[in-house]
């Protein structure tokens, strides 16, 4: 991925917030007929080695776990907020007439080493912490667990699914702003997406320290 360096977000614990807030994660590998792309909710384990190691399972009929091999690389993508910026949201565009539109997001690419865990054990605490997270999340005064269902049927349901386990090598975050722009800019463009409705990108523009560079 390429990253300007006014771009670049090394902070770990900025990089595990976008896997959490965001946990769909786009699973990419290089197996036997080339690239492959999977997109499966990840569960993130921060408390385990350096970085950390994300958590997911697929389906036993999903031939990703069988085209690679304990120990491979993968990649794995998690986008944050993103929003289309128009020229006509900065300032300085009816000063200067020198402004074009631009993409702004966040994006978190972690690279690490697969193991594959074909352990009911291990399914079945995934799939547990996945949905306790997830169902924390929907508000509910109930929410659901795997104990509100036929545990024959569980059993089963879990029978058809693979874990897969990626110890977190190293990470590159990318923070695409505004930080290159005069901070009147951004702020107005951050202000404009507001508006819009469009919270958490525009906090993030907001929010963000300028950076120098080019």
């Amino acid at each position: 991925m390429y990253v300007p360096q006014h771009f670049e977000e090394t902070r770990i614990e900025e990089l595990h917030r976008i896997i959490s807030d965001h946990p769909l994660g786009t699973f990419v590998i290089n197996g036997p007929n080339g690239l492959d792309a999977n997109h499966l909710p990840f569960l993130l384990d921060s408390a385990r080695g350096e970085q950390g190691y994300l958590l997911a399972h697929v389906a036993r009929s999903n031939s990703v776990w069988t085209d690679v091999k304990d120990g491979d690389d993968a990649l794995v993508i998690f986008r944050g907020a993103d929003a289309y910026i128009s020229p006509n949201w900065y300032l300085s565009t009816k000063e200067l007439y020198r402004q074009v539109p631009t993409w702004n997001y966040q994006v978190v690419h972690v690279h690490g080493k697969i193991r594959i865990r074909d352990d009911k054990n291990f399914v079945r605490g995934v799939v547990a912490q996945l949905t306790a997270v997830h169902e924390e999340r929907t508000g509910s005064s109930k929410p659901w667990t795997m104990a509100d269902s036929a545990q024959e049927f569980i059993d089963h349901m879990l029978a058809a699914v693979v874990g897969i386990e990626i110890a977190i090598t190293r990470m590159a975050g990318k923070w695409k702003l505004g930080q290159n722009r005069e901070d009147r800019d951004r702020i107005a463009a951050g202000e404009e997406l507001r508006k819009r409705q469009e919270l958490t990108i525009s906090s993030a523009m907001l929010n963000i320290s300028p950076r120098s560079g080019e």
